[in-house]
């Protein structure tokens, strides 16, 4: 075993080398190939033939990126084999594919190198390798606990409410848990959750565990450590909560304001009914994709609501995409500091540096960039609406899932742009580019500042 263990550190450091950032890419495409080749045997279909190399590719993608956009139906056209490959790619994709290496190479050796731990740590976004193995068995545990308690809630609603048999009741339930807790989206019926509108059983227990599991793992445990002292909380905390705390309402506003009187979403639902919905609405934009209204019907107000939700996504170091609430909130206090005419942007009494305020803006311009392009490239392709197309790109690059239901329309071409946004949105702007590179320039020239006008 301990043969066995050196092999595999050895393999492990030599992906890494001395660029921990290209190791999180490379775990993450070698989780999609190996999930594209499963896909595409003739044993992960209902129909028993294979699905092809794009179809296998978009869904291994979607599932590692756990992003839920999807050119097939999920429940009918995967066998209990295929399902069960998107269900083990998901909790690998959601766990973070390093976070898994971590896990096993210790149980295998109880030990890990420098390199090693720091591609674990700029998967986890943790600030010290120090403690990296107590950590990773945390979040194992966590999630797998949130996850089966879950899974329990769902298996038992059903079966008693919708006469499920318990076998069946189970299957689902550890499915939708797993795709739910990881902010994946994907659900074994063709209209996702829209059957269950009106349920808030299965409504409001699927929106807590995406919730949790968008928050960032950093942020619940210590939120499960010092909720009683919230002034005790680290600025990431604070940050994380408020600004998830507003946005879920400004969505919940937004959604009944914009669907309230709409025959193909809300009007049919009594105030309850139309209320859980909204609230439902507002939360899958986190990233988690599911959806208990057609979006097809919703207005293009409420197309563009969710746009945004979706591109700000949620906390970091979790399941969620987007460019994470914290960059929102560092650029709201940026241009707050600057309208108060202040040197330095403060934040809760805390002082930001200026790296973090620089890593913010980059973030945000290398993802709308990116996200501008391929809606250009993606309108050219199809004969879809701007709009429509614009709320298709934004659920790729932050991982959400949610669709007006061109996805499967898409050609070959916008397949694979797709892909590669889920890709990159998964994997992020700067750790994809800091894996691209070629090689780090250090700076040996500083040039004489001079100012510029701006605005």
């Amino acid at each position: 075993m301990a043969i066995d263990a050196n092999r595999t550190i050895g393999v492990l450091n030599a992906l890494v080398g001395r660029r921990p950032a290209r190791a999180v890419a490379i775990g993450f495409g070698a989780a999609v190939l190996l999930g594209t080749g499963l896909l595409a045997l003739p044993i992960a279909t209902s129909e028993g033939e294979s699905a092809g190399w794009l179809t296998a590719l978009f869904t291994a993608t979607s599932a590692v990126c756990v992003t839920g956009l999807a050119t097939v139906d999920t429940g009918s056209h995967w066998s209990v084999f295929g399902q069960l490959v998107i269900t083990a790619l998901i909790q690998a994709g959601g766990l973070g594919i390093m976070t898994l290496a971590t896990l096993i190479t210790l149980a295998l050796s109880g030990r890990l190198r420098l390199h090693f731990r720091l591609s674990a740590q700029a998967e986890a976004k943790t600030s010290s390798a120090d403690g990296l193995g107590r950590t990773v068995r945390k979040v194992v545990l966590f999630s797998l606990t949130c996850e089966a308690l879950l899974a329990v809630v769902l298996t038992g609603r059903f079966i008693l409410g919708y006469g499920e048999s318990p076998g069946r009741a189970a299957y689902l339930g550890v499915f939708h848990a797993v795709s739910a807790f990881n902010n994946a989206g994907f659900a074994l019926w063709p209209d996702s959750l829209v059957r269950f509108v009106a349920d808030p059983w299965i409504c409001l227990s699927v929106a807590s565990a995406v919730i949790v599991g968008g928050l960032g793992f950093p942020v619940v445990f210590e939120l499960l450590r010092s909720w009683r002292r919230p002034r005790h909380w680290t600025l990431l905390t604070r940050l994380t909560v408020t600004l998830t705390g507003i946005l879920l309402v400004a969505g919940t506003s937004a959604f009944l304001f914009g669907e309230w009187n709409n025959p193909g979403t809300l009007a049919p639902l009594d105030d309850a009914g139309k209320l859980l919905a909204a609230f439902f609405a507002a939360v899958m934009p986190r990233t988690a994709g599911f959806n208990t209204l057609d979006v097809s019907q919703m207005s293009p107000s409420s197309w563009l609501v969710t746009d945004v939700l979706m591109f700000i996504g949620g906390g970091t170091a979790g399941t969620a995409g987007g460019i994470k609430v914290t960059t929102l909130g560092v650029l709201f206090f940026m241009a707050w500091a600057e309208l108060r005419g202040r040197p330095r942007v403060d934040i809760a009494h805390r002082s930001l540096g200026a790296a973090t305020q620089r890593q913010a803006v980059a973030i945000t311009m290398f993802s709308a960039g990116l996200v501008a392009v391929s809606t250009f490239i993606l309108v050219g392709l199809t004969p879809h609406s701007l709009d429509a197309v614009l709320f298709e790109a934004v659920s790729a690059f932050a991982t959400v899932g949610l669709s007006t239901g061109i996805t499967a329309d898409l050609p070959t071409a916008g397949h694979l742009l797709l892909t590669l946004l889920m890709f990159t949105g998964r994997v992020g702007p700067l750790t994809l580019g800091t894996a691209l590179a070629l090689r780090e320039r250090g700076r040996r020239i500083e040039y004489p500042e001079q100012s510029m006008i701006v605005g």
